[in-house]
């Protein structure tokens, strides 16, 4: 257990929430993150968010698909533990919070066509140009994404897509400029709300709905993979 974020009550990680040290070696094999959830759902596909601050897109959405498992990856300690903690009060139990890299963690451990989408909403803009190679959303990490994803369902659109929101405009150029990069291997598709968000808004997060009142501009993305391309 441990304090929160903005909270003198105990949080507790247990059943909702893991951390990089207890996961198996990368020489054990790729994991099945569906082997985290209850065993009654692990027939369900299962969707990853890069960077879910506080969890509150998962604490939304994840009600509203119960035929959906989502694992939440978060490298901010208190954060994590915030998000793990709420899902556990919320008894969510199609969400799993893992405390890692992310992009380190889905290239090393998990296996081709593992996922069904990638949710990618306000990743860190690291706006020095000395910081710019830190930015997750490029070329060499949206390769190697391609062959992790599952292959598009006809007619729908919530499978083998990477849905991207950013509220920084020189972030936003370089998303365009590294989507453009793939255009081989993705197909480029206007940014569609998530059912939970509100009127307006373009994710519904904590994060959004603070910068809205500054009057900040948002912007974003769906790449759709296409199939019988290679990714990296």
């Amino acid at each position: 257990m441990a304090t929160g974020i903005s909270r003198r009550v105990p949080m507790v990680e247990t059943g909702f929430g893991r951390r990089h040290e207890a996961l198996p070696p990368v020489e054990a094999g790729f994991i099945d993150l569906r082997t985290w959830f209850p065993e009654d759902l692990r027939h369900l596909p299962v969707e990853i968010e890069l960077g879910s601050g506080r969890g509150t897109f998962l604490a939304q959405q994840a009600p509203l698909e119960p035929n959906k498992l989502f694992v939440g990856i978060e490298w901010a300690a208190p954060y994590f533990r915030y998000a793990a903690d709420r899902a556990r009060r919320l008894n969510l139990r199609n969400v799993q919070m893992l405390r890692d890299d992310g992009p380190l963690f889905v290239q090393k451990y998990l296996a081709d066509k593992s996922v069904a989408q990638f949710h990618w909403y306000f990743p860190d803009p690291w706006p020095k140009a000395k910081q710019n190679k830190r930015r997750t959303f490029q070329e060499n990490f949206l390769r190697p994404l391609h062959r992790l994803m599952m292959d598009p369902v006809p007619g729908a659109s919530d499978t083998g897509c990477i849905r991207v929101v950013t509220d920084h405009l020189e972030y936003w150029a370089w998303m365009e400029d590294h989507a453009a990069r793939v255009a081989d291997i993705y197909e480029r598709l206007p940014y569609v709300p998530p059912a939970s968000a509100g009127e307006g808004e373009w994710v519904g997060s904590n994060f959004e709905r603070k910068y809205r009142i500054e009057g900040r501009v948002f912007n974003g993305m769906i790449l759709r993979k296409r199939v019988g391309k290679l990714g990296g």
